[in-house]
């Protein structure tokens, strides 16, 4: 069967076409792998959820400055970020809670012991236990890692709903420089209100002792400021971050490049 030049030009026309479109297709795909395994994943993993963009530092009514805690500079979150020391992991074999000192000792000498003055900055509609003006039987808040409103019921079955979350996890601080820090100033670090801020029970529990590179919160609202106040917490104490803690914050900070260090009296 013999093919004329017009018809032979059009198949070739339609060849590379088709090679083109296979070419343009595959390099889609690798590029859709490569987001995939570096940032894709854990976004396509967690559901898309709306909350609160910041959580509160201090209140006036009935706590104190925390004396001796370091002074946070106001600036912007992403240059505070390029002052961290950058360092590898260290060890976490000799990790001991009892280095932090007391758990929530009454750090700011208010008569309220940590926790509680924690929850009762953080919810709303507070109540105390019967003669009581510190312990909080219960309250409810917008809470700000999974974006859901979530009610506080003090209870032996019922008070692990809402937990106090350290920031900056303790154990992590152990690996990145707290070690080097006095037992006063850990101690100091565990209490501090900068450091703290109530959340959902299982959600602490998923972030365990995760840094920005291997937990984030639900509630995107919240990410920049969650992530401007561990760089606070880490700057104020002088910690350090990993190479990979360092990439997932400038990650989160660069949606947000006004977002500033979280620097509230305390």
């Amino acid at each position: 069967m013999s093919t004329t030049w017009s018809a032979y030009k059009r198949a070739r026309r339609r060849s590379r076409q088709a090679w083109a479109i296979l070419g343009l297709a595959a390099a889609t795909i690798v590029a859709g792998l490569s987001w995939f395994f570096t940032t894709g994943q854990f976004s396509t993993a967690e559901p898309w959820a709306v909350g609160p963009s910041e959580a509160p530092v201090y209140n006036p009514g009935w706590m104190k400055p925390l004396r001796g805690a370091a002074p946070v500079t106001p600036e912007r979150a992403s240059d505070a970020l390029e002052r961290l020391p950058v360092k590898g992991r260290g060890a976490k074999t000799d990790y001991d809670r009892a280095a932090f000192g007391q758990a929530w000792a009454d750090a700011d000498r208010n008569g309220c012991d940590t926790r509680n003055d924690i929850l009762r900055r953080d919810l709303s509609g507070v109540e105390f236990t019967e003669g009581s003006s510190c312990k909080v039987a219960g309250g409810s808040f917008h809470e700000p890692y999974t974006g859901a409103q979530v009610t506080f019921q003090r209870g032996q079955d019922t008070s692990a709903a809402v937990q106090i979350d350290h920031v900056v996890a303790l154990a992590d601080a152990w690996q990145k420089g707290a070690q080097q820090l006095t037992v006063q100033q850990r101690q100091m670090f565990a209490n501090d209100p900068l450091n703290l801020i109530a959340a959902d029970g299982p959600a602490n529990v998923k972030k365990g002792a995760g840094d920005a590179a291997t937990w984030l919160p639900a509630n995107k609202n919240f990410r920049c400021h969650y992530v401007a106040r561990q760089v606070s917490v880490k700057a104020a104490y002088q910690l350090w971050i990993t190479q990979a803690e360092k990439d997932a914050m400038k990650r989160v900070l660069s949606s947000c490049p006004d977002q500033q260090t979280i620097y509230s009296a305390r």
